[in-house]
């Protein structure tokens, strides 16, 4: 056993090294850069840099756009896909088509995505035809801040198929007999799913949440293929004062904004991994 365990490290140090290289040693050596003042001699500065940006109102913009559109956009996910998943589950062996039909849009490129996203959401696209016949009146999606809409709904459309897959993977290892019994015992489709399903899979529910939150976070490209570097305040993310900080070679604001996020997108998961574990020393 000892010599099995030696042997796969060799297979894993590879991954290993390149994590280091291209992650971790970045990750470490931007902090230095953050507590500098980015002139000639370097000099250490502390955490000026961190006072002086959180007094910067484009970056409280961007903060405050990204953490809506994660809050909102993580949820409707989490719900969606294992409601969607729960149906599929019934179908049994027909809902494979079905689940590569959702997956499709996260292995698609996002430009193939956007260009559909753009035609539908056009003045003169099926959105804006259709609501013109219930009478709602035509929207310009793409050129105001009504883009917020869009963009959510792009996110969920490009990331639900994942999230279906690891619920139903999931479902799959929960034994039919205990939906035997809980119908038996007069228990309806809801309280089975509430009472039955969550508690087995929380893991896994945790996990799916999770990648839901950070897959939000991504959505930078997609806001600036639409809207260029410097969209509507609605859409504004900590991703575009970032990338314009760094275009102007302002690398002590952008790693600044960057661990600023970095503490606390880790102690927002801090905080779920502990209600999570409460939840479980409960049950």
């Amino acid at each position: 056993m000892f010599r099995k365990k030696k042997s796969l490290w060799l297979f894993l140090l590879p991954g290993l090294l390149g994590l280091m290289v291209f992650y971790v040693i970045p990750f470490l050596g931007g902090i230095y850069f953050s507590l500098t003042d980015g002139s000639i001699q370097n000099r250490f500065v502390g955490f000026a840099n961190y006072a002086r940006i959180w007094r910067n109102e484009a970056f409280l913009l961007g903060l405050k756009n990204s953490l809506e559109l994660s809050l909102i956009s993580a949820p409707i996910i989490f719900v969606s896909s294992f409601i969607l998943a729960v149906m599929l589950r019934s179908l049994k062996e027909r809902s494979i088509l079905f689940r590569n039909i959702l997956l499709m849009p996260y292995l698609v490129p996002s430009a193939a995505l956007l260009t559909v996203w753009l035609l539908l959401f056009d003045y003169g696209g099926p959105v804006n035809r259709l609501l013109d016949l219930m009478g709602l009146g035509r929207v310009l999606w793409l050129e105001s801040s009504a883009l917020r809409a869009p963009i959510v709904l792009l996110y969920i459309w490009k990331n639900i198929g994942f999230s279906i897959v690891i619920f139903s993977a999931a479902l799959q290892a929960v034994p039919d007999a205990y939906y035997e019994y809980a119908r038996l015992e007069g228990a309806g489709p809801i309280r089975q799913e509430t009472r039955i399903t969550l508690p087995l899979i929380m893991p896994t529910a945790f996990l799916v949440f999770v990648l839901a939150w950070i897959n939000a976070f991504k959505i930078f490209k997609e806001v600036y293929f639409i809207a260029g570097a410097y969209p509507w305040d609605s859409i504004y993310t900590l991703q575009h004062f970032m990338n314009n900080k760094f275009a102007n070679l302002d690398y002590q604001d952008v790693t600044t904004a960057a661990y600023s996020f970095a503490v606390i997108v880790f102690a927002l998961f801090g905080l779920l991994y502990l209600a999570k574990g409460v939840r479980g020393d409960e049950r």
